[in-house]
Order: structure tokens, then C-alpha cells, then sequence
């Protein structure tokens, strides 16, 4: 690694004040909120690129504002050849958070707590502080770098698509929003809403509501239901406490007069990998589905959808679309939003395909299911994979400087389902930085990052710049 010894103590040497930029911007509730005049996103999100632009301007980058959608800093010459692409928005706190509350960042043992340490505010700073160590140790550089970074990734990256209205890319582009040591494949997919209406029923027991998730691309940990005229008797109690065995979901359950009000407790995650979580939406439609309901419309709707998305079952088993590949893996599928009440009903899904699906494979067929189990469903295209050949000098001059960094061999580039902050930028992959074996509980409760690895990571940046840059 060029300039090792020298980077390794600059980095060591600024831990406080990274550590400090980091919950300056950790602070800021940066979800997505109501558009303003001059502020796409909302407040939340504009008030972290303020704050980016004053941590880059502290350390003497060219920086400029796009209209609040993203911010840039400078360095280097002026004939670019990199952009680093990171953001500044977040999800929704959510609900689990036990180490500390979701904007006040902590640090206990080596571990960081907060919402957007790991996602992806923390891997910011990092390349902040790679592009400080080059510029304050006055390493030379014969191309420019710019650090881009956005305010919409959770929404679907319109702040990346308005810049790329107005510059052009640079001929090579990474972004630290995923995973070591490299991701150069990352699925398509599509995200869909399917509805029903109907009338009111008189026929009880039935189903009068159903609410849960918080964003479409978040598999949800808690949902609620409502039953009219079920009584609680043997029979129900035990589809209960077999269904919680069955499905590791807590149920609890109370009453208000003829109402009975069930609450599921599961285990909240991206819905790139709804196998790692323990989908509550899912749970406790299956519940219902078990239960002895009339056999109003609703009801029939419940287990309709048990049917199309049963617990457990993440690959697309009940649309049929389970598909898997060599490259890219299976075919995810996660039920994420769910809103039913006594005359309508809505859910939402968020698919991540293996690269062998297409819209006959797919997108027929899933329009199909959901039509012949009785649901409207207004089929959205789907999105493309992102894929980045593994022989280019971009791939293979990131994995060596992985490799020298974290002191292995033989690293190769993944596929994974998520998108990146370059799903859409030819020629992007994702670089970092989360760590495998170490859950970071991105997009949940108590989301982490070690220290270590916001250090390690701005290290390995630099490094990357160097490398790129000459």
C-alpha cells in the first residue's frame, strides 16, 4: 500500500474529530420528508447536506450544492477520474432500539449505535477522511477524485439521477454502501402494490384491520391486527401458541369489548435478505389464515394472501417465481406494507430477481398469481441487474487494495440483492464497508458499526484513491 505508514497514522491520529463529524451528521433525522421550495427531500435531509458542505469547506474541498439534492467535494486535478458516491438520508428510525435512541449516537466497547452509522453516514466519513489524509499529507494525485454525496438512496436515488443531469460521470465510480470486499452484480427487481375493495360484512367473526411495515424496502417487524366477534376460546388459544412456536413471532393478544387486537412481534431487516429476519406482516397473516373466521370477503382476502406470500417462504414459493442462479442467487420476495380495513385492502412487495428472471418468467407470472387470488394489481416494469465485469481495472485495482488492507488473498467480487448507490452509474460497483460475520442490523433497531471499521475503511479508501488516481 502506497503511503501506508503515513495514512494509518493520520487516520489514528484524527479519530476524535471523525468520530465527531460522524455523529454531527448522525444527529440529524435525515429520512425522507415533504418537499419544500429548495428542499426535495424535506428539512431532514437538506440539514445533512448543510452540514456535509461545513465538514467538507473545514477541510478545504472545492465543494458545490445541487439544489439540495446531493453535495460535492473536490480534490486533485482538475481531469477527473474518480467519484465516490455515499449518502446522507436514512430509513425510518423504527422501533427495537435498545443501546441508545435512533439520533442520539453512542459509543460503547469499539461499537457505534445509531440510526445511519452503518447506512450510510458512517462509510461517508470514512471516504471524508480518506480524501483528508491525501490532501493534508499532500500526496500527489494526476487525476481529480469527487466525493458525491446524495440525500434520496432510501427513496430510490432521485438525487443521484438529477445530478447526472447536470455532470457527467467520471470513468470510474465506486460507492462504500454495501459490503466487502467488492459487489459488482446486483439484482433487478420490482417493487408492486396490489389492492382489493369490497363491502362492508355483517358475517363475524371477520377480520376489520390489518396495519404494518414502514417502507417498502424494509421486511417489518411489528403488525397488528383487529378480529371482530371471535371469542378466545380453547381452540383459538392454541392456533396462537402454535403459531408463535411455528414461526418464532410473538403474538400478544388483548381485548376491547367484542374486539380482539393482536399485536406481532418480529424481527425487523432489508428486504434484500428477508431470510435473516422474521417477517411480522407475513406472521400474522398466517395467524389469521388459521383462525375460524366467517367466510366474509376479507377473511377470504387474508387467506388469499397467506397463500401468495406464506411465512417463511422467501423465494417466491407462492407466486411461483422461485428461481435461482449460479451468479446472482435466488430470487427474493418480501411482503413489506399491509393496510386492510372493513372496505379496502392494499399490501406491497419488494422483489429482488435472480438474473435469469425477465418479464415472461416473472413479471407474467406474478401478475397472474395475484389476479386469480382476487386482487387488483397494476403490474409496475421491472428494473434491470447492475453488472460491472470482474476483468476490469476498476474491479480488480479494488480488490487488491482490499486485499492489502485487510491483510488476505484470493478476495472475489459478489452478487447480492440490493441495490447500491450505483445501481444506475455505468460501470459502478459497490466497495465497503460492511464487514462479513458482523451483523450491523442495518435498517433496524440498534443499527452498529465498529470503530475499527470506520478507521480500516477510510485507510483502504485512500489507498484506492491513490491507486486509481496515478
Amino acid at each position: 500500500m502506497a503511503y501506508e505508514k503515513e495514512i494509518h497514522e493520520f487516520i489514528e491520529s484524527h479519530r476524535d474529530e471523525m468520530i465527531s463529524d460522524l455523529f454531527d451528521l448522525m444527529r440529524i433525522d435525515s429520512e425522507r420528508g415533504e418537499a419544500k421550495e429548495g428542499k426535495p427531500y424535506g428539512d431532514g435531509p437538506a440539514e445533512a447536506l448543510d452540514k456535509g458542505c461545513e465538514i467538507l469547506t473545514k477541510y478545504g474541498f472545492d465543494v458545490k450544492n445541487y439544489d439540495n439534492h446531493v453535495i460535492t467535494g473536490d480534490f486533485g486535478p482538475e481531469k477527473r477520474q474518480l467519484d465516490i458516491l455515499a449518502h446522507l438520508d436514512v430509513v425510518p428510525a423504527g422501533d427495537g432500539w435498545t443501546e441508545t435512541k435512533p439520533f442520539e449516537p453512542v459509543e460503547k466497547d469499539g461499537i457505534i449505535y445509531g440510526r445511519g452509522c452503518s447506512d450510510d453516514k458512517g462509510p461517508a466519513v470514512s471516504a471524508i477522511y480518506a480524501l483528508r489524509a491525501i490532501k493534508e499529507l499532500n500526496i500527489p494525485l494526476k487525476k481529480g477524485v469527487r466525493l458525491i454525496l446524495g440525500s434520496d438512496e432510501e427513496c430510490g436515488s432521485d438525487d443521484v439521477a438529477y445530478y447526472y443531469t447536470k455532470e457527467e460521470a467520471a470513468p470510474m465510480s465506486f460507492s462504500p454502501d454495501a459490503s466487502w470486499p467488492l459487489i459488482n452484480i446486483e439484482k433487478g427487481g420490482l417493487q408492486a402494490e396490489f389492492t382489493a375493495d369490497y363491502k362492508t360484512t355483517e358475517k363475524t367473526p371477520c377480520v376489520v384491520s390489518v396495519t404494518g411495515g414502514v417502507k417498502i424496502n424494509v421486511a417489518p417487524g411489528k403488525a397488528d391486527a383487529t378480529v371482530k366477534g371471535l371469542d378466545f376460546t380453547d381452540e383459538v388459544q392454541n392456533i396462537i401458541g402454535e403459531t408463535a412456536v411455528e414461526t418464532g413471532v410473538t403474538f400478544q393478544v388483548r381485548f376491547n369489548e367484542d374486539l380482539m387486537l393482536i399485536h406481532a412481534i418480529g424481527e425487523t431487516v432489508h428486504a434484500s435478505t428477508p431470510e435473516n429476519g422474521k417477517n411480522a406482516i407475513t406472521a400474522l397473516v398466517y395467524l389469521l389464515s388459521k383462525l375460524p373466521l366467517s367466510k366474509a370477503t376479507v377473511n377470504k382476502h387474508i387467506k388469499n394472501l397467506a397463500d401468495l406470500f406464506p411465512y417463511g417462504k422467501v423465494h417466491g414459493e407462492g407466486l411461483g417465481v422461485d428461481m435461482k442462479d449460479k451468479t446472482s442467487g435466488w430470487t427474493t420476495v418480501s411482503l413489506d406494507l399491509i393496510d386492510v380495513n372493513e372496505t379496502h385492502f392494499s399490501a406491497s412487495f419488494d422483489m429482488r430477481a435472480s438474473i435469469k428472471a425477465d418479464e415472461e418468467n416473472t413479471g407474467d407470472v406474478i401478475e397472474a398469481a395475484i389476479k386469480d387470488h382476487g386482487f387488483k394489481y397494476k403490474r409496475p416494469a421491472m428494473y434491470a441487474p447492475h453488472m460491472v465485469d470482474s476483468r476490469t481495472k476498476l474491479v480488480k485495482t479494488l480488490l487488491s487494495c482490499y486485499e492489502k488492507g485487510f491483510g488476505v488473498e484470493g478476495a472475489k467480487p459478489i452478487a447480492i440483492g440490493g441495490g447500491t448507490y450505483v445501481h444506475h452509474v455505468e460501470g459502478g460497483v459497490a466497495f465497503g464497508c460492511e464487514e462479513e460475520g458482523f451483523d450491523n442490523r442495518m435498517h433496524g433497531g440498534n443499527e452498529r458499526m465498529k470503530e475499527s471499521m470506520l478507521l480500516k475503511s477510510a485507510e483502504v479508501f485512500a489507498d484506492a484513491i491513490i491507486e486509481l488516481c496515478n
